[in-house]
């Protein structure tokens, strides 16, 4: 009888030994990941659906294993290295924080420009952002909204074009419902153009407004816009406008060749600027001139613009 109680006793314990050795084994076998990893809000089923849906060799028993570390972390988490054993990938899951830093793109400035910002900041591929950005986007210029957004450090730009243009697409639709009960990208886009000139070319967010009423006058006369502001376009987002560029550049931003506004915007815009454009002032204003203070004087008359404009250079 004893000898049958040994017995039982020794199956029961290198049964529990092949359990324990086959557990250390499964926790230390290599497992590849991005550096850098998002984890959603939810459950610990729903984080592990979510990995395995990214490409991550995850299963049922490594949420049974979370359960026994704890809760994963939420939002961007930073792994340190994209090789590691199973064990270390699941403590990390629970453990790891994002390094973040901060990146301001600035009302105005161009997408060519922010790109640039983004690789030089983020260590990042220039070329790389350039055709993730032409490949998850129609849009050519203004999908951005202008914000401090907080990045982590060692995101791929695929992820980080997606993770910007996400975010920026969910607050113009926002803006637009609450303009136009509705969002219509192809409208939305017009009012973002006209806001983009407006953003160049105001002194203020007082100004704007003012702004967008000489564009909507001219236009309704049949006037070019003629406005510099629209050649600072793309690579040209800082560049003095000159005489000798007006005239040679042939691009559509050209408001002193072609009439309209341009084809696209010419920078990434403000709230601000998209509501001046959508509620203009009412006003006679065509012209205005920017004085020796830095604001600009508005004027319905030629004459009246030309004693701005000798005033402003006296």
């Amino acid at each position: 009888m004893n000898n049958i109680k040994l017995t039982i006793i020794k199956w029961i314990l290198d049964i529990v030994l092949i359990i324990v050795l086959s557990f250390m084994y499964y926790l230390n076998k290599p497992i590849n990941t991005p550096e850098v990893l998002y984890i959603p809000n939810g459950s610990i089923n729903k984080i592990i659906t979510h990995l395995s849906n990214k490409g991550i060799a995850v299963c049922k028993l490594d949420s049974l294993i979370l359960r026994v570390l704890g809760s994963p972390q939420h939002g961007w988490i930073n792994l340190g290295t994209t090789k590691m054993t199973r064990g270390d990938f699941l403590y990390k899951l629970t453990n790891a924080k994002a390094a973040l830093q901060n990146i301001t793109l600035v009302p105005g400035e161009t997408t060519y420009m922010f790109l640039n910002q983004l690789a030089n900041n983020l260590h990042l591929d220039r070329n790389k952002l350039q055709k993730e950005f032409e490949k998850q986007t129609y849009i050519k210029e203004g999908a951005f909204v202008p914000n401090t957004y907080r990045l982590p450090i060692g995101i791929k730009e695929k992820e980080l074009i997606h993770i910007l243009l996400t975010h920026s697409l969910k607050q113009m639709k926002k803006l637009s419902i609450r303009f136009f009960g509705n969002y219509n990208p192809k409208k939305w886009f017009e009012y973002v153009t006209i806001a983009s000139i407006i953003q160049k070319e105001s002194a203020s967010v007082e100004e704007m407004p003012l702004v967008s009423s000489v564009i909507y006058n001219r236009i309704r006369k049949g006037m070019r816009l003629q406005m510099d502001g629209t050649l600072n376009y793309g690579k040209f987002s800082h560049l003095r406008v000159t005489s000798k560029r007006i005239r040679e550049d042939k691009s559509f931003y050209n408001t002193y060749k072609y009439r309209g506004i341009p084809k696209y915007p010419v920078c990434n815009v403000s709230f601000e600027a998209i509501r001046a454009a959508v509620f203009p002032a009412k006003t006679n204003y065509l012209y205005f001139m920017k004085s020796k203070n830095g604001t600009h004087d508005f004027s319905s008359n030629y004459s009246t613009h030309l004693r701005n404009i000798r005033r402003a250079t006296k």
